[in-house]
């Protein structure tokens, strides 16, 4: 069932919809190299040899894991000769093109500069991470998306119809809602679902009228459990370690408890969680309720002292608790405004009386007035509060925010503001 015009290509219309840049290029001739990246079994190889088919060039296929330097080359001397011989462009598609080391990459270099094939790699991972720069930036990288369930749903209902590479020639009956779980189920994978129709539509015996019923317990068992996509280095794993911690900035604990529970379920390392935990327990929280850092400190020991498990019950713990209380961020934003004064601006030095002992000496050595380098110790003042500077210019980079605990933190700084200010008066 592999889509032999880019109508048939299933999902994708970010970039392949009429008018989008890439079905331009591809219905005008004008493109060079490409680079297709995403999930398995969204059509990355398909539309290579769509591509292929549209162009009428040759089609040309490695693999990263199995190919070598020598069967590219030889690929090239091919091309190279069709090109001389019969005027046909090659069109070389490598899939997985982030197995491939540096060296064999840059074989392809000089070849794709000159125009003796169109390159087109398709690859799972990041290709601004895992491909060389040079390969990137002579391509234009296209991301393809999961395909929803709806574009998954037509797909499987074609297969059903068609007579040659298909099931249209047999007599099938398939409910709506058995083809929406196998959609559902596939996660987005075009191959998963028609993988799983395939085996529902071999294995299961007609009835007496000849008919093959396809139901939704003959799905579920064509499909069995959903395979959760997840690279554990990769792309997957970054962006569902965002959507959690997002989640628990956006107070979302339903959301932060689906994408924990994908993580765990996919074999994520629990310590990593449990940092991204802490982490976010002062740079969500904060002093909004500083108790979020203990309770994420208490899961990260938690799980150390049980391990899984049963470590997973404080870390959802853990998780609920941060996405339930107030936020606030201000502290974190405080040493940010103070990290950019320190490294773009002038240094400013300790003031005399803040100086150690040391120090004070040689201040005084040098002129300086005892009043200037008089320290004031705070606890031998009403309320362990004495009005004196500790910043020269008076910059201000913290600024209390009024969710939860901060509030109060917030009346207490205008208090002493206010002593400061009537002292300097």
């Amino acid at each position: 069932m592999r889509p032999q015009s880019l109508d048939e290509l299933a999902g994708q219309k970010h970039i392949l919809a009429e008018g989008k840049l890439l079905r331009r290029a591809i219905e005008s001739d004008r493109f060079t190299s490409l680079i297709f990246y995403g999930p398995p079994g969204t059509g990355k190889t398909s539309l290579a040899h769509v591509i292929a088919r549209c162009t009428g060039s040759r089609f040309e296929s490695l693999n990263g894991v199995e190919s070598n330097v020598a069967e590219i080359r030889a690929k090239i001397d091919q091309a190279r000769t069709w090109q001389h011989l019969r005027g046909q462009t090659t069109i070389l598609f490598i899939d997985e093109i982030h197995r491939f080391n540096k060296a064999q990459q840059d074989v392809l270099l000089p070849h794709i500069e000159r125009g003796v094939v169109r390159f087109i790699g398709a690859t799972t991972h990041n290709p601004y991470f895992y491909i060389n720069s040079p390969l990137v930036s002579r391509s234009q990288v296209f991301q393809l998306e999961p395909v929803s369930s709806q574009d998954m749903v037509e797909v499987l209902k074609r297969a059903l119809r068609d007579k040659e590479r298909g099931f249209g020639k047999q007599m099938i009956h398939a409910d709506a809602e058995a083809l929406h779980h196998l959609a559902d189920k596939s996660d987005g994978d075009v191959r998963k679902a028609l993988s799983a129709l395939e085996l529902a539509c071999l294995t299961t015996v007609a009835n007496d009228q000849e008919v093959i019923e396809l139901t939704m317990a003959v799905a579920e068992e064509s499909i069995q459990r959903k395979a959760v996509v997840y690279d554990a280095t990769g792309d997957a794993h970054y962006d569902t370690a965002s959507a959690f911690i997002k989640s628990i900035r956006g107070s979302d604990p339903d959301a932060a408890l689906y994408w924990l529970a994908k993580m765990l379920h996919a074999g994520e390392d629990p310590r990593f969680i449990a940092r991204r935990l802490v982490i976010s327990a002062s740079e969500d929280i904060g002093l909004a309720d500083s108790n979020a850092l203990r309770v994420a400190m208490d899961a990260q020991q938690a799980f150390e002292f049980i391990g899984m498990p049963e470590g997973r019950i404080p870390l959802a713990h853990a998780t609920v608790y941060l996405a339930t209380a107030p936020k606030s961020n201000t502290a974190y934003a405080a040493l940010g405004r103070a990290m950019s004064d320190v490294e773009q601006g002038r240094t400013l030095q300790v003031p005399v009386h803040l100086r150690t002992k040391t120090r004070k000496k040689l201040a005084e050595a040098s002129g300086e007035s005892p009043e200037a380098m008089e320290y004031l110790y705070s606890h031998d003042h009403e309320g362990a509060y004495v009005a004196q500077s500790y910043l020269p210019e008076g910059r201000v980079y913290y600024q209390p925010g009024e969710q939860g605990l901060e509030k109060r933190i917030k009346e207490r700084l205008d208090y002493w503001k206010s002593q400061f200010e009537r002292h300097e008066k």
